[in-house]
């Protein structure tokens, strides 16, 4: 009873479920079992098919996809409280994406059937979910637009910044991740990071970027402008 209290906390606070009754709140934790990750293990692989909605309760999971010429590209990070895995559990296909642990990470899982059934008793929670779609639809526009009109260092600037309003701004990144996230090369990262690092903007340690002047960089991004392609 407790564990289903701690997760219908968690979910109110995702824009999935936020506004939607306690008692549907308690009706979905109740569905929900718990999985544990270590640290790199696969929760699931591209063109799997979907069975379960995952919340994270503790940890770290990478949402990963990869080009045609095999090129590894991070879509997002997901932390406590990040519910994933929507798409394809609501039309019971393949995943679109990999699902990789980045660190020792509890997972709250809830199986298609479980929540198709509820979904059907509980109108209010299926047009959250509909919220939610349009949602992560617009979100992967942006990041279109970003790669094809932004420079590499706005997007650097970009992500750098959107991880420290969820994380903090001690980001726990490598440069190799960064560079996958911001789709360019480790190469333009750390020449970028050390521009910046030379402004006082931010710190920089292995795996991990300090950022000392959130406004600042966020007016350092601005600044860098379009792409010159």
């Amino acid at each position: 009873m407790l564990e289903s209290v701690k997760l219908g906390r968690i979910l109110s606070a995702n824009p999935l479920f936020a506004g939607i009754s306690d008692e549907a709140l308690q009706a979905v934790a109740r569905l929900s079992v718990s999985r544990e990750l270590a640290a790199h293990e696969i929760l699931f692989q591209k063109n799997d098919f979907a069975d379960a909605l995952y919340a994270v309760r503790r940890g770290e999971v990478r949402i990963v996809t990869r080009t045609a010429e095999g090129r590894e590209l991070t879509l997002n990070l997901l932390g406590p409280g990040d519910v994933f895995g929507e798409v394809a559990l609501l039309d019971g296909g393949r995943r679109t994406a990999d699902a990789i642990a980045t660190e020792v990470t509890t997972l709250s899982v809830i199986r298609r059937c479980d929540f198709l059934d509820l979904l059907a008793r509980e109108p209010a929670l299926a047009l959250r979910l509909i919220d939610l779609m349009c949602a992560r639809v617009r979100w992967m526009s942006e990041r279109m637009e970003e790669t094809n009109l932004l420079s590499p260092a706005a997007r650097i600037g970009r992500r750098l910044v959107d991880l420290a309003e969820d994380y903090g701004d001690d980001v726990q990144v490598t440069q190799d991740e960064l560079a996958v996230f911001a789709n360019t090369t480790r190469e333009t990262v750390n020449r970028q990071l050390q521009a910046w690092k030379r402004q006082g903007l931010i710190e920089v340690g292995r795996g991990h970027c300090r950022i000392l002047s959130r406004h600042g960089l966020e007016r350092a991004t601005s600044e860098c402008g379009l792409s010159r392609r």
